[in-house]
This record gives C-alpha cells, sequence and structure tokens, in this order.
C-alpha cells in the first residue's frame, strides 16, 4: 500500500499503540507483547497506515547460552507479530513487518556467543488460528511443544507443606555476581538445553516483590524457584528440585510457600506455565489448587 509507513517504535506512537491494543485486546486469547522501556524499541517494528497502526511485531532475546554450555544448547529468539483486527490475513502486510524483524534478528545473533546454534521462535495463544497459520504454513515453522497458563485463587486457603528432617526451606538473595553465577550454573545443570542466562534472570528481579526460595539439605541446594508481581498477578518461575531430591515433598512445599507469600503482598492470583505434556509437573501444580487455563502453541525455525 503506497501510504503505508514500517519503522521502529518511537514515543510518539504511544497514542496509537494504545488505540490497537485495545482493538486487538478486545479479542479473546490473543497474546499481545508490550512494548517494554525506551532501550526495548530497537526490537519493535509498527506499520502505519497514515496515523493508524496497523500491524506490530516485536523481538525478545530468551535463552541466551553462555559459553561452556551443553553444545546442543541453543540461543531463542522470540518474535510477536499482530495486526489489527480483519488483517490477519494480509499477507503483504504481516511480511513486509516479519521481513524487518527477521534482519533486527540476525543483529541480535551476531551479539551471541557464535558456538551455539539460535532459534527464532513464536508462541501465540492456542485460538489464534490465522497467527499458526502465517508462521507454519507460510513460514515453514516448526512445532516446538505447548504451554499451559495455570492459576491459583489466592484467596483460597494456603496449607503449609512439612518438609523431611534435615530440609530447611528460606529465602535465597542472588544480589552479587558471584551468587547469579552460581544460581545459573546449577540451573543450567537442570535445563541444560535452555538455560535461563544473566539477562532474563535480570529482568526477572526487576519486578515488584521478585525473591528466591530455596530448600537445602546440609547446606546443598535442593530445590528452588523464582516468585514476583506483574500486574496484579504474582508469576511463579524456575521450579526445580535436584535429581537426588525428586519425590521428598520439596517441590509442593516451594510452592506452597511461594503462594504464601503472595498472599502477604496482597495479591488474589498467581500464575505459573508448565508443558502440556509434564504431566508429573501438571499433577503436582493441580495438588497446590491450579487450575488449567489457556494454551500457548509454539513453533520455531534456524536462524540461519
Amino acid at each position: 500500500m503506497s501510504n503505508r509507513v514500517i519503522r521502529q517504535f518511537e514515543e510518539r506512537d504511544m497514542a496509537a499503540l494504545g488505540v490497537m491494543y485495545a482493538q486487538v485486546s478486545a479479542q479473546e486469547d490473543v497474546l499481545f507483547w508490550w512494548v517494554g522501556d525506551a532501550g526495548n524499541w530497537e526490537n519493535v517494528f509498527c506499520a502505519f497506515e497514515g496515523e493508524q497502526m496497523v500491524a506490530k511485531g516485536q523481538l525478545q532475546l530468551f535463552n541466551v547460552v553462555p559459553p561452556g554450555r551443553a553444545a546442543e544448547s541453543k540461543h531463542k529468539i522470540f518474535v510477536n507479530l499482530k495486526t489489527l483486527p480483519g488483517r490477519e490475513k494480509d499477507l503483504e502486510l504481516r511480511d513486509s513487518v516479519y521481513a524487518l524483524l527477521l534482519e533486527r534478528a540476525q543483529v541480535l545473533k551476531s551479539t551471541l556467543p557464535p558456538e551455539y546454534e539460535t532459534l527464532l521462535c513464536t508462541g501465540n495463544y492456542a485460538a489464534e488460528e490465522s497467527c499458526h497459520a502465517y508462521f507454519a504454513e507460510h513460514l515453514g515453522y516448526l512445532p516446538d511443544g505447548c504451554l499451559y497458563t495455570l492459576q491459583r485463587d489466592l484467596r483460597e486457603p494456603v496449607h503449609a507443606v512439612e518438609l523431611e528432617e534435615g530440609l530447611e526451606l528460606s529465602y535465597a538473595p542472588i544480589d552479587s555476581p558471584e551468587q547469579r553465577a552460581a544460581y545459573l550454573e546449577l540451573e543450567a545443570e537442570i535445563w541444560p538445553e535452555t538455560p535461563l542466562g544473566m539477562e532474563r534472570l535480570l529482568e526477572y528481579q526487576e519486578h515488584p516483590h521478585w525473591t528466591s526460595m530455596v530448600v537445602r539439605d546440609a547446606g546443598r541446594v535442593a530445590g528452588s524457584l523464582m516468585v514476583w508481581q506483574e500486574e496484579e498477578t504474582g508469576i511463579i518461575e524456575d521450579v526445580f528440585v535436584c535429581k537426588p531430591w525428586r519425590r521428598r515433598g520439596i517441590a509442593k512445599a516451594l510452592l506452597n510457600r511461594a503462594l504464601t507469600y503472595l498472599q502477604e503482598k496482597g495479591l488474589e492470583q498467581a500464575q505459573l506455565v508448565a508443558l502440556t505434556t509434564n504431566d508429573s509437573a501438571l499433577s503436582l501444580y493441580r495438588s497446590a489448587g491450579f487450575q488449567t487455563g489457556r494454551q500457548e502453541i509454539r513453533y520455531y525455525t534456524e536462524l540461519g
């Protein structure tokens, strides 16, 4: 279209973004990323027709694998691309924004440790059929699993879980570079193919009420999780138990303590995500009072 302009997001675009966000979010189950602070705007591209924002695409570094990890580890960059309602099948519009996102993804890739491959990934809610068709059928992305969002009503009682004798649950500050490095080293042992990475850890720690909880056995870390607030919801993330201590009630004790912590902060809802195929984790979360909510379907392509 001759009057279409596509460029990086700027401060002056906030009003147009607000209008687009209201129209898109009026639909049920649409995963629309907010642009974040100004430091992230170089990763956000918008299409305008006159004064109207008709499409927005955005990138985020998701997993950055530091040197020395498993050879099969992969960096992950996620992309979110949305159009105004009624424009979902406008392939010319989508393609024109995606082309700039792809160029920017290559720039981000060039900043990552080169010994690992980089995947360009996307995730959209199950009801967003046009997004699945665009990435999977039109662009040739491959399936990369599905996630459930699980919700817990914090107005319902949370019961304490007693740990075995010798196990101790406490808050665990991760404030110094040494503490962060030690945490990431352990976390990478749990998920060697998709370690958290320093960038995302620092991002998590910026949220209100962020804290980490850990269970120790004679000083050794047996399990851990992180918790924080996003808007009016409590988020629980990175729940893990190290192999020698599994099936001993540690994860449930951590979850229930995190739920109590969020209750103490005055929140009414808690949320976490889990793979739809992880039956043991889903059983654990449901036993802690979580209910299965929306499903997110993910795809990926190799960023060559």
